[in-house]
């Protein structure tokens, strides 16, 4: 009987087989050297990439805009010294006067008799005076005599003064220029002494109010410039007069006060205003509001690379601020501004500086090799 052998694929497979065994067991005689094999130097981390603007320090006067009020230069409160009758008004109301112009005529009564008496009387107590300086002389007077005649002298001379005060009083005076903007008495009316009869205001000039926060007050100072706005869209300019040196107990804020002219003579004491004041020029950086960051301390702080390429992280001072820009100080002058991949990068950090024009370059070429 013969014997049948396998067929040739089955022979092929199983001397295929049989040379992989071989070679797994004898293994690749080329590793087995007593060197390895020269390969490439090992290549470091590749640097962050950063895009950068060169920045320079411009000067800059901040503005603070503060919500207040006009009110006049001055205002005065008329109250009568005298009680009497109003027998005259000689200015009318609203009506513009001057200096030492009467204001108000009352009814003086007895008064022009009692200083006719009260004159008088001091005539006699002088001539009683001077009879008792010559007995004095000869001795023949006593010296309490002399000065009970003393003394009636000068109590004639506080009677005359105050009936002549209290006749003056009856025809009250302005006290200033200004304008009579209240009269609240009518011909024949009785008034009292300190009832309160008109009010008189100086409104050439003009004072606007505002109450400044306290992270502001400390750059504000008497003298700096200063622009009121009102709500016609009308501006005035002025200068600030006065800052508080105490704030006020329940807002905090430090009450500020600005002067300005008022040479047309509007009616604006009491109207609204926004007070502009521009504060000291200061060298700021300009940069977009997103770029401000908080350091390990709570601060604003902005990063930007030094000469070594490495990321500096400095505390800034936000001296103004909209929508789209913000006004930073604290900054060197001239510093590399990054711009985009701050967010990726710490503070010692190296990268690699992309300028914004290659930046913009190499966005552009990206985007045309995509359209291709």
């Amino acid at each position: 009987m013969s014997l049948r052998l396998p067929p040739l694929s089955v022979l092929l497979a199983i001397g295929l087989a049989c040379l992989l065994l071989v070679w797994l067991a004898l293994g690749d005689i080329e590793g087995f050297r007593d060197s390895p094999p020269e390969g490439d130097a090992a290549e470091g981390p590749a640097l962050t990439r950063v895009e950068v603007v060169e920045r320079q320090a411009q000067a800059h006067a901040p503005r603070l805009a503060l919500q207040g009020q006009l009110e006049a230069h001055r205002e005065l409160e008329l109250r009568a010294r005298q009680a009497g009758r109003v027998s005259a008004l000689p200015v009318a109301l609203g009506e513009r006067v001057s200096r030492g112009e009467t204001l108000l005529v009352l009814d003086r009564e007895e008064l022009p008799a009692r200083l006719q008496q009260a004159e008088a009387e001091l005539a006699l107590a002088r001539g009683e005076l001077a009879g008792a300086e010559g007995l004095r002389r000869r001795e023949l007077i006593s010296n309490t005599d002399y000065l009970r005649r003393q003394s009636g002298v000068s109590r004639a001379l506080a009677e005359v003064a105050t009936l002549r005060r209290q006749l003056d009083d009856t025809r009250p005076e302005a006290p200033f220029d200004g304008v009579l903007d209240r009269l609240d008495v009518d011909l024949g009316d009785l008034v009292q002494v300190g009832e309160a009869w008109g009010r008189l205001i100086d409104d050439a000039r003009l004072t606007a109010t505002a109450a400044a926060p306290q992270r502001d007050a400390l750059s504000l100072e008497p003298g700096l410039p200063a622009e009121i706005r009102l709500l016609d869209g009308t501006r005035l300019t002025g200068e600030l007069s006065h800052v508080a040196s105490r704030a006020d107990d329940s807002t905090r804020s430090f009450p500020v006060e600005a002067a300005l002219a008022n040479p047309e003579g509007r009616r604006l004491a009491g109207a609204s205003a926004t007070l502009v004041i521009r504060l000291p020029e200061r060298q700021v950086h300009q940069l977009s509001p997103a770029l401000l960051e908080l350091d390990g301390k709570g601060r604003l702080a902005v990063k930007h690379l030094d000469v070594d390429d490495r990321v500096v992280l400095t505390p800034v001072e936000l001296v103004s601020a909209d929508a789209d820009t913000a006004r930073v100080a604290g900054l060197p002058k001239h510093i590399r501004l990054i711009t985009l991949g701050g967010g990726f990068v710490d503070a010692g950090e190296r990268v690699e500086a992309v300028p914004v024009a290659t930046a913009t370059t190499q966005a552009g070429t990206d985007a045309l090799r995509e359209a291709r």
